[in-house]
């Protein structure tokens, strides 16, 4: 490819070079580049603290001389005297295009291959789907700041720290995507700068402090203030026994009532595998009045906004409207506090919720689920059936 050394172009001139592959100088940093397959295109060459930048300005088959030399002029002023990064700014402009959704669902879909499992790929994205997407969903990658990454994080910093550094990591990680796919011209805000706890964001407080679990001798008292005004968020707490996630993501034909079974799904559950759970009474009251409730086009038994599965935040709000301290984590340990306080064992609890047998050699020999059969209720039946009794307040013991 030639060089043209006549300076500055004409009109002519570059029609005639539309025709000849090569690089054709005006003057002052804009020259005109064809390439071999027939393409061209003005660029301007400027220096902008010590590096060499190449913007371009368009195609030379759409773009004039004189516009293009008119651009180069306003870049030229907006480098040298207006001090403006001209690139980064482009790249924000591009990065308008592409949501922190449409980023995330792209980073999700680039490392399908690389998750360590199933439920923990749908967990990530569920978080932030959860927590992120409400607030940053919409927003371009590239306008995001560490302002509104606090913004995301300050409601649930304190009262789920776990879940809130990871939705923190997350969508840090997204940003760095977008980064480096030309989305964004920066990296994501560091973890060790404005989003570190104690700088940007407040210390947490142990998460022993922040899961606090209600006595169990409260428990009756708070169904019956629960049930004073019904709501899914509401009927979704009285159902709450095991992990709110799997209140949250319950659809109806999980349940089997006649059998008097919820068999909730693997990809619902921490360890990834299904767990049957003995519907008491009053869990079985609970979801009649959620049927009545019923809307016709989700098939979740508990929706929450636009018919979506409600957020872990949802239920934290109806603890705290209802002047509750404790978490909704915290009904597990409720539950296990009770369980034990009437003489349930050990083994039937744990497999109420789902935990894995320690030792090893037990885990090989203990295959039972403790459900029994209809005509002779197992352990964990009768285990459900008092707990449901008793938040009823109608006793139960086994």
């Amino acid at each position: 490819m030639g060089v043209n050394p006549m300076g500055k172009l004409t009109a002519l001139a570059v029609k005639a070079a539309l025709a000849n592959p090569g690089t054709y100088q005006d003057g002052d940093g804009l020259f005109l580049k064809v390439d071999k397959r027939g393409g061209a295109s003005w660029l301007l060459r400027l220096q902008r603290d010590g590096k060499r930048q190449d913007i371009g300005l368009g195609s030379a088959k759409l773009v004039k001389l004189a516009e293009a030399r008119q651009k180069a002029s306003e870049l030229r002023k907006a480098i040298k005297v207006d001090r403006r990064d001209v690139l980064a700014e482009r790249k924000d402009a591009a990065a308008a295009k592409v949501t922190f959704r449409d980023a995330a669902l792209q980073y999700h879909a680039a490392n399908e291959a690389g998750w360590k499992s199933d439920v923990y790929a749908r967990q990530w994205l569920a978080t932030l789907e959860n927590y992120a997407f409400p607030k940053l969903g919409d927003e371009p990658t590239g306008a995001i700041t560490a302002a509104d990454i606090i913004d995301v994080l300050t409601p649930i910093w304190q009262e789920i720290p776990e879940t809130a550094r990871q939705v923190r990591n997350r969508i840090c990680t997204v940003l760095d995507f977008a980064h480096a796919k030309g989305w964004r011209s920066r990296e994501a805000p560091s973890g060790n700068g404005s989003l570190k706890a104690g700088r940007g964001l407040p210390r947490q407080l142990k998460s022993r402090e922040n899961r606090k679990a209600m006595p169990y001798v409260a428990v009756p008292g708070f169904i019956t203030a629960l049930q004073r005004k019904p709501s899914y968020s509401r009927l979704a707490l009285e159902l709450l026994i095991a992990r709110s996630q799997e209140v949250r993501l319950a659809t109806w034909d999980e349940f089997d009532l006649k059998e008097r079974l919820w068999t909730v799904p693997a990809d619902h559950m921490k360890r990834g595998k299904a767990h049957m759970v003995p519907l008491s009474g009053a869990a079985r009251e609970v979801l009649a009045k959620a049927h009545a409730f019923r809307i016709m086009d989700t098939e979740l038994v508990f929706p929450g906004v636009a018919g979506k599965p409600m957020s872990d935040m949802t239920l934290l709000k109806v603890m705290r409207d209802m002047g509750e301290p404790f978490h909704v984590h915290g009904f597990r340990s409720t539950f296990t506090d009770w369980a034990a306080n009437e003489g349930f064992a050990d083994a039937v609890v744990e497999a109420a919720l789902a935990h894995k047998t320690p030792d090893a050699v037990q885990a090989a020999y203990r295959r039972t689920t403790y459900l029994g059969t209809p005509g002779k209720p197992g352990a964990r039946v009768k285990l459900m059936e008092a707990w449901g009794a008793y938040c009823l307040g109608r006793g139960g013991g086994p």
